[in-house]
C-alpha cells in the first residue's frame, strides 16, 4: 500500500464451510429447476496494528445455475469448481500479508481472481474456466466478512468507515479519473433506512390460484400468489418470464395482474407494482417493446404498475449482436444484473443503453459498493436484487439496499423456496425476516459491522485472545462439503 492508516487491518485467518440447504419448493430461471443449494460460509479473523483482534461472517449461496449457466459443463461441476475457488481464495487471503482496509486487500487478492479461476476448472478438467460472475459470487462471502470484521474491530458500522479517514485511496484507485478526490462515504448513508419494500418472486413454475397447485408442502407458509399477498401484504412482484414465448409472457404477466388485482382489492390495496425478469433469454430490444405494447394494450393498469425490466437479453457484451437497449429505456428502466461483474461493463451497459443498476450482495461487498457509487454519479435507476439469500446472506443483502441512497425496492424469495436457514435468525432479527405491509424493516441493521451479529457464527466484539479464537472456530457449526454431500 502507498499510504498507511492506523486503522488497516490484517487477515490473520480465514475459515470457509458449507451448509446444505433445502428447497420446499422448486425455483426455476434460466431454463433450468433449482431444488437445492449450498451456503459458503466464511468466518476471517483480523488484527489492527496496535494489536486489537476480532472476527467477521459472511455467508452466500453458491448460486452456480445462475452465475454459471453452461452448454458444457453440467450443474453439479460447476457447484463443485464453485466451491472449491470459494476454499482457494479462503487460502489467498489468509496468506494476503499487508495491512489495508477491507475495499483494498479485496482489489489485491482480486487480480488473482483469473488466473485461479483457470487453474481450478483446469485441476476438475472442465471444459471451460469459472467465469467472472461465478467468481464473484464464489468469494463474496469472503468479502464480506472482511468488511464485518472490520466495522466490529473498529466497534462501528462498516458502511461509515469508508471515508478518507480510513480509506487509503480514493475511488479513482478503483474506477476513474471522474471520482477523483470522492470517497464512498458520499454515496452511502449514515444510518439504515427503517424499511424498504420487499419484491416477491412469482416463478415461472409457481401457483397463481389453488388449481395450479399440484403439490402442497406440509407447512404453515402460503403457496399461490393470492394468498402470499394476503399474508404478507405485498406491494411488489418480481414475474418471471420465458424470453423466448412472447405469447406466454403476455398471458402470464395478464395472470399476474388478474389475480393480484383481487388480492389488493380484498385487503384495500391501490398501488402495487411489478419488475419483469427475462433472464437473459430475449434475442433483441424489440421482443421486449412488443412484450410492453401488448401488455400495454392488453391491461394498461398493468403496463403503468412495471417499475423496471431486468437485464432482457444476454450477458455477453462484446458480442458483435449484444442488443441495444436505448429504445426500450424510453419506455421503461432497464437495469443491468447478469452482466454487471465490473465498472468496465457497466460503463459498456451504458453505452448499450442500459438505464439502471440491479446491485447484488452475491456479487461482493466492495464490487457492489463501487458499483452504487458509479450508478449514482451517472444517475442510474437503482434497485437490490436476490440471489435466493437465506439466513445472514439476505441480512447483508437488506444491509446494503438499506445504506445505499435511492433503492426502489430489495428483492427477497428465500422465505419462499428455502426458508431453512432464517430460523436461526428471525429470532434476532423479525422484522426483517416477518414480513408486514409488504415491507423489511431494515432500520434494525444498525450494529457494528454489517448491521447484525449472532453469537452462533463468531466470537462477538472486541478484542480476543488467541485462545477465544481457536475456541471459536472449535465451536463453529461446520458442514464440510463431504458431509453435505453424504447428507443430500
Amino acid at each position: 500500500m502507498s499510504k498507511e492508516k492506523s486503522t488497516d487491518i490484517q487477515i490473520l485467518g480465514v475459515d470457509v464451510s458449507f451448509e446444505h440447504v433445502s428447497f420446499r419448493a422448486p425455483l426455476k430461471f434460466g431454463g433450468r429447476v433449482v431444488d437445492h443449494t449450498y451456503l459458503i460460509n466464511a468466518v476471517v479473523t483480523v488484527e489492527t496494528r496496535n494489536g486489537n483482534r476480532c472476527q467477521g461472517f459472511g455467508s452466500m449461496p453458491v448460486g452456480n445455475v445462475w452465475a454459471w449457466p453452461s452448454a458444457t459443463v453440467e450443474p453439479p461441476d460447476s457447484e463443485k469448481a464453485m466451491m472449491e475457488y470459494a476454499e482457494k481464495f479462503g487460502e489467498l487471503f489468509e496468506s494476503y500479508p499487508d495491512f489495508g482496509h477491507p475495499l483494498e486487500i479485496q482489489y489485491q487478492v482480486g487480480a488473482e481472481f483469473h488466473h485461479q479461476a483457470q487453474k481450478v476448472s483446469d485441476r476438475l478438467g472442465l471444459d471451460e474456466p469459472i467465469p467472472e460472475l461465478a467468481q464473484l459470487v464464489s468469494t463474496s462471502p469472503i468479502d464480506a466478512a472482511l468488511h464485518d470484521a472490520y466495522g466490529r474491530v473498529h466497534k462501528a458500522s462498516s458502511f461509515n468507515l469508508l471515508s478518507a479517514e480510513f480509506c487509503n485511496q480514493d475511488l479513482a484507485y478503483y474506477l476513474d479519473d471522474q471520482f477523483a478526490g470522492e470517497y464512498l462515504d458520499q454515496y452511502t448513508s449514515r444510518e439504515p433506512v427503517p424499511n424498504l419494500p420487499l419484491y416477491h418472486l412469482v416463478g415461472a413454475l409457481d401457483s397463481l390460484t389453488d388449481a395450479d397447485v399440484t403439490d402442497r408442502p406440509d407447512d404453515d407458509l402460503p403457496m399461490t400468489l393470492g394468498e402470499w399477498i394476503a399474508a404478507d401484504g405485498l406491494t411488489h412482484l418480481k414475474i418471471k418470464l420465458a424470453g423466448d414465448n412472447l405469447d406466454w409472457d403476455v398471458d402470464r404477466v395478464l395472470a399476474v395482474e388478474k389475480i393480484a388485482a383481487e388480492a389488493q382489492s380484498l385487503r384495500g390495496c391501490a398501488a402495487w407494482f411489478y419488475s419483469c425478469d427475462f433472464n437473459e433469454k430475449c434475442e433483441s430490444a424489440e421482443y421486449v417493446i412488443e412484450f410492453l405494447n401488448r401488455v400495454k394494450q392488453g391491461v394498461p393498469a398493468a403496463y403503468d404498475r412495471i417499475q423496471y425490466i431486468e437485464q432482457p437479453t444476454s450477458r455477453d457484451l462484446e458480442a458483435a449482436s449484444a442488443a441495444k437497449m436505448h429504445e426500450v429505456a424510453k419506455l421503461k428502466p432497464v437495469v443491468i444484473d447478469e452482466a454487471l461483474v465490473d465498472y468496465e461493463s457497466l460503463l459498456k451497459c451504458r453505452e448499450l443503453g442500459y438505464s439502471g443498476v440491479a446491485l447484488k450482495a452475491c456479487k461482493g461487498q466492495t464490487e457492489s459498493l463501487l458499483a452504487a457509487a458509479a450508478a449514482q454519479k451517472f444517475g442510474m435507476f437503482l434497485c437490490v436484487q436476490d440471489l435466493t439469500c437465506p439466513g445472514a446472506s439476505f441480512l447483508q443483502s437488506c444491509s446494503l439496499a438499506a445504506r445505499i441512497p435511492g433503492i426502489a425496492a430489495i428483492e427477497g424469495n428465500a422465505r419462499q423456496y428455502c426458508p431453512g436457514p432464517n430460523s436461526k435468525w428471525a429470532k434476532r432479527y423479525p422484522a426483517l425476516f416477518s414480513i408486514k405491509d409488504g415491507s423489511v424493516g431494515t432500520g434494525k441493521l444498525s450494529e457494528h459491522g454489517l448491521g447484525f451479529h449472532s453469537s452462533e457464527w463468531t466470537s462477538g466484539i472486541g478484542a480476543l485472545s488467541n485462545e477465544d479464537l481457536a475456541s471459536s472456530f472449535e465451536a463453529t457449526e461446520r458442514i464440510t462439503r463431504k458431509t453435505a454431500r453424504d447428507e443430500s
